[in-house]
């Protein structure tokens, strides 16, 4: 009976032991499985960051060198970057003469690689090959077949300053583009002239106001530069945001903010994840974004009835829209915020730079300023008062010695240096194949200065190159081309041309001995680093 119970006991004692033993092996396994699956995770991670980083640049780098293509070789992350960083802060130490080459201030390190390895050429922005595109054939291409090479999607910080029209690709591009287009029509935009008119007519009031303190009450010398982006400034909030513009204008400060942050985001290299780290620039751009959307959508709320304002057109066209196409065809609140912020750039940066740069090049070349003022005079009169009815759409168009200066300018001084382009599948583009993965640089100030299709002197400002049209497409294209050509351009020369035969007929003006040549690649366009001194003198 004894041996009964001994052997009871050793059995129980046995069972315990192998329950543990399996409860054990059942953690240890689920353990492995944990272990394995991360094991496997991170490899695959790896795997993406080393194909990210290393195999395909190296791959792509041999794809584009086979071709013909010619470039720095790649180096691991940062590509490029960090010599294009040095070699543009060794040139913005550099004045210029006006005379001078722009892009050896603001461009310089596209300008040396096509300069040392040819049009057929790359550069790397960190690990993602640039292909130049410099043949007007193969620019017009690019601008046309929008489906082919979309808009880059960019870092998603920058992102946070405008998306709205110009970033947008597919259908909703399309759907934007078609709901914005009656806002820009020829017939509305001539409703916003008297706008035009009496911004204009403010700031160089103020400037005559100026010239009056001063000795003898005839010139004075004056930095143009900041009347001219506080008047750009008043005419996009007024024709955006109507009785709303000084609302419109404290957003656009912020906007402003937000520019010169993202210019220094973008020169960097970008690191997936890197935007939800709480950095002062990070946290700076996600306060003043949320404080751009409130104030943006207090306006539209406000709204009561439609306006002959770019935000009452829009949103009648967008009512229109989906009246007819259904909740599917119209934009969101969040997409008419975005729209608004894209008005800013679109026209008080765009418009401001085109004044400052024709000021300044009409400075250095008075034959120039005095046509441009004998044909005003001409069109207008020869009172020096010009109202809004003066100046209307059929007297603008009569300025062709003015459109002709604004070209030129635009020829020298584009308002975006380069335009990119994404390659998402191998695309046949003449003679070669671009792999997909790499990007397109359209390079607007390298072409509008290149020799062999504007000539030996492509240096010299001489507007009558555009006394004709300009017939050859896709070697000229300060707004774009095709379908995605800027839908504000003729906003743009339309105010231009307004403020400038304002100022033609109340001023003559010359370079002051003070002013310093000095374009840089603002946020991102072409502004004058230290303002622009001239010399007023009153008519």
């Amino acid at each position: 009976m004894a041996s009964i119970y001994i052997l009871y006991y050793i059995l129980t004692l046995f069972e315990k032991d192998v329950a543990t033993l399996h409860s054990k092996m059942e953690t240890y396994s689920k353990t492995s499985v944990v272990l394995a699956v991360a094991a496997v995770a991170v490899t695959a991670w790896l795997w993406r960051v080393v194909n990210w980083l290393w195999i395909k640049p190296k791959r792509l780098e041999g794809h584009l060198r086979s071709q013909g293509f010619d470039g720095r070789p790649y180096r691991f992350l940062k590509g490029d970057l960090k010599e294009a960083l040095e070699m543009l802060k060794e040139a913005q130490a550099r004045e210029l003469d006006v005379a001078d080459d722009a892009a050896l201030r603001v461009f310089p390190f596209p300008y040396y690689t096509v300069k040392n390895y040819g049009k057929k050429s790359f550069t790397w922005f960190g690990p993602v090959p640039r292909v130049h595109i410099m043949n007007p054939d193969h620019i017009k291409e690019v601008l046309t077949k929008i489906d082919e090479y979309p808009k880059l999607k960019g870092n998603p910080l920058t992102r946070l300053l405008v998306t709205g029209l110009a970033s947008y690709n597919g259908d909703k591009w399309a759907q934007h583009r078609k709901i914005l287009n009656p806002a820009f029509h020829q017939e509305k935009l001539k409703l916003m002239l008297p706008v035009f008119y009496r911004s204009s007519r403010e700031m160089v009031d103020e400037w005559e106001r100026e010239v009056m303190k001063s000795k003898g009450n005839e010139t004075c010398e004056l930095d143009v530069w900041p009347y001219l982006q506080s008047m750009t400034c008043d005419v996009i909030s007024r024709t955006s945001f109507g009785s709303s513009y000084k609302e419109g204008a404290k957003t656009f400060q912020l906007l402003r903010e937000m520019a010169t942050l993202i210019m220094q985001i973008v020169r960097q290299v970008y690191i997936p994840g890197w935007r939800f780290l709480p950095t002062k620039t990070n946290t700076r751009m996600k306060r003043a974004y949320k404080e751009i959307q409130e104030a943006i959508q207090g306006i539209i709320n406000k709204r009561e009835k439609a306006m002959n304002d770019l935000l009452g057109l829009m949103m009648e066209s967008n009512n229109n829209n989906n009246h007819h196409n259904g909740k599917n065809g119209m934009m969101t609140l969040e997409d008419v915020i975005e729209e608004c912020k894209l008005f800013y750039f679109a026209g008080q940066e765009t418009t401001s730079t085109l004044l400052v740069w024709t000021m300044v090049l009409l400075s250095k070349y008075p034959a120039w300023q005095e046509r441009a003022r004998h044909e005003v005079l001409h069109v207008l009169g020869t009172d020096n008062e010009v109202n809004a009815t003066t100046l209307d759409s059929s007297a603008l168009g009569q300025l062709k010695t003015m459109t002709m200066i604004m070209h030129e300018v635009m020829r020298l001084y584009p308002p975006v240096m380069q335009m990119t382009r994404a390659v998402e599948r191998d695309t046949k583009m003449g003679d070669f194949v671009l792999p997909a993965g790499t990007q397109l640089a359209l390079p607007t100030i390298l072409v509008h200065k290149d020799p062999e299709i504007w000539g030996d002197d492509v240096a010299e400002f001489r507007p009558e190159r555009f006394a004709e049209s300009h017939n050859q497409q896709g070697a000229y294209f300060p707004f774009g081309w095709g379908p995605r050509i800027c839908i504000g351009q003729n906003f743009a020369l339309m105010e231009a041309k307004i403020a400038l035969a304002i100022i033609l007929k109340r001023f003559s003006f010359e370079l002051s001995p003070s002013y310093v040549h000095a374009p840089s690649p603002e946020a991102p366009i072409l502004q004058p680093q230290f303002g622009a001194r001239l010399i007023l003198h009153k008519l």
